[in-house]
């Protein structure tokens, strides 16, 4: 039996016929296939008007949800799927065509790849030899290598699919259908970035790029880049595809812009490259925007790739149209975030600036260590929970220290709820709310009378409260109470021992109460201290 190597196949041999059958399942009834696995993996629609031109398109696999996810009214007939990264036969692309085409004929659109364009063009002429009316457009959208002279074909084919689409189910003639694709083939222009290459199911993924390294102009099979450079910040990124984008375009006129993830991006990822990209210049052109979406891929390829169109009315009207395809990235019109106030009631307590140098070197010092030790403390924590430890008190420490000299320093009782306040409104999951917490205990305690150490040791009683934890539970308390008992003696030398034990100890603990490190097995915590306790000992020895 074949290995699957970390993928989620049956075998090699049947990965494009068993997805195929997966894709049909899913779509209700809205697809079919023809009879002729495995040599002939053909998706086409369940149902259509054979009055109207037929769209077929189709090539190497690998590149889900194209070319048969588009497959339904507005957009494909019928998708002819090879293997994995490799053109389907002649005789597919020819069933394909007799499958679905009537008197009106069929429009096939090609990617300008030698394989496709020899298969498909062969079974064009086939076709045309049978009496069928066959039209082709070749889509070579990519710009990476200005002066190749046949320039690959990607993403901004799926602008031609609907093009071509939308005006075959308008009833256009096949004339009419085919000028319309080739006039957005002629103009859709595309360039892809990546910093990892594509891995076949079933194989190994061969490494070409070392960390912090990307490609630009990569192609969809994992082809090498046109130029390798050290991976930038995304405006920075965004600016040099858009320079490299715009000289290509014609005119100055409004864009469509596709930003397609090209299958291992996140989603997060994705968000902030197209905020990015329309930021430049060439993206402040763009009046459509589809996606950030995953329209065409490249298997598990983290990376992305910038398509533009240049409107006019049809073709604006083209992509604007909805069609009953759930994975196709319908087209929206580019407009700013719409930002509303808040809600009454969040203002909290309004607090009287104060300043004392003590008080505001405490806070600074415990502040710019957590900052610090962000990335140290995300490492930690990856071993054990999701890796945010580091990033969640480094947030609310960057909120307290933006807001130092705002908060009422030499008033402690009002310090500690506006610290409370300030954290618990930047810092997100358990361990804001419960440091929130801890300093609102903390103050009520010190407006009660407290010195700072019994206010302290309050703010850890309502800490086990709410969140559920005890000493010996594996939390950050582990080396909070210790240090807090000895700092009732004005120790803090001591104190910070006191922490650095307690986190020592976490490390021996085989079981986690709460949080995320409750659902590991004891041999994954051996060894690893717990990161909240290891935040507090970073504050206690900043203190000193």
């Amino acid at each position: 039996m074949a290995s699957s190597l970390g993928h989620f196949i049956e075998a090699r041999d049947s990965l494009v016929t068993d997805a195929i059958d997966g894709l049909l399942t899913a779509r209700g009834g809205a697809l079919a296939r023809l009879d002729g696995y495995p040599d002939i993996r053909v998706v086409v629609r369940a149902e259509r008007d054979p009055g109207k031109v037929a769209v077929i398109s189709g090539g190497g696999s690998g590149h889900e949800p194209t070319h048969a996810g588009f497959v339904g009214e507005g957009l494909l007939d019928a998708a002819v799927c090879g293997d994995v990264f490799a053109s389907p036969s002649a005789d597919a692309v020819l069933a394909g065509i007799l499958a679905v085409s009537g008197p009106a004929g069929c429009l096939v659109v090609v990617k300008n790849y030698a394989g496709d364009r020899l298969n498909f063009g062969l079974a064009a002429e086939r076709a045309r030899g049978l009496g069928i009316a066959v039209e082709t457009v070749l889509v070579a959208d990519d710009i990476a290598l200005p002066a190749a002279k046949q320039p690959r074909g990607i993403a901004g084919t799926l602008f031609v699919h609907k093009v071509a689409g939308h005006a075959a189910a308008a009833g256009l003639p096949l004339a009419e259908v085919a000028a319309r694709a080739r006039k957005a083939a002629s103009v859709a222009r595309s360039l892809g970035i990546a910093v990892s290459t594509a891995t076949i199911p079933g194989s190994h993924r061969a490494e070409r790029m070392a960390e912090g390294q990307a490609e630009l102009g990569l192609g969809i099979h994992g082809e090498p880049g046109v130029e390798r450079l050290a991976l930038p910040q995304a405006s920075e990124l965004a600016r040099i595809m858009a320079e490299r984008l715009a000289p290509t375009l014609p005119g100055d006129g409004p864009l469509a812009l596709l930003v397609n993830n090209l299958g291992a991006t996140t989603a997060l990822e994705m968000q902030v490259l197209t905020r990015a990209v329309l930021a430049t210049d060439l993206g402040k052109r763009a009046r459509l925007l589809l996606g950030p979406a995953p329209a065409m891929t490249a298997l598990d390829m983290h990376g992305a790739s910038l398509s533009f169109l240049p409107l006019d009315g049809t073709m604006e009207e083209a992509l604007l149209a909805p069609v009953p395809v759930p994975s196709w990235p319908a087209a929206v019109t580019v407009a700013a975030p719409v930002v509303k106030p808040l809600p009454d009631g969040l203002e909290g307590e309004r607090f009287t600036p104060s300043q004392d140098a003590l008080a505001a070197g405490r806070i600074a010092v415990v502040a710019k260590a957590l900052i610090a030790a962000e990335a140290d403390l995300n490492a930690l924590d990856a071993k054990v929970g999701d890796g945010d430890t580091g990033t969640t008190f480094a947030g609310a420490a960057r909120a307290v220290l933006a807001d130092l000299d705002r908060l009422p320093q030499a008033d402690p009782p009002a310090l500690a709820r506006a610290l409370a306040e300030r954290i618990g409104r930047a810092a997100g999951g358990s361990s804001g709310v419960l440091a929130s917490i801890f300093f609102a205990a903390a103050g009520a305690s010190l407006t009660d009378g407290a010195g700072w150490p019994e206010a302290l040791a309050e703010g850890v009683t309502r800490v086990r409260a709410y969140g559920g934890a005890n000493p010996g539970d594996r939390t950050m308390l582990d080396a909070l109470i210790p240090a807090i008992e000895a700092l009732r003696s004005g120790d803090l030398s001591g104190a910070a021992s006191a922490a650095r034990e307690g986190a020592r100890a976490t490390a021996g603990m085989s079981r986690a109460a709460t949080g995320r490190s409750s659902y590991l097995a004891a041999g994954d915590l051996q060894g690893v201290e717990d990161p909240g306790a290891a935040a507090i000992v970073i504050a206690f020895a900043a203190l000193i």
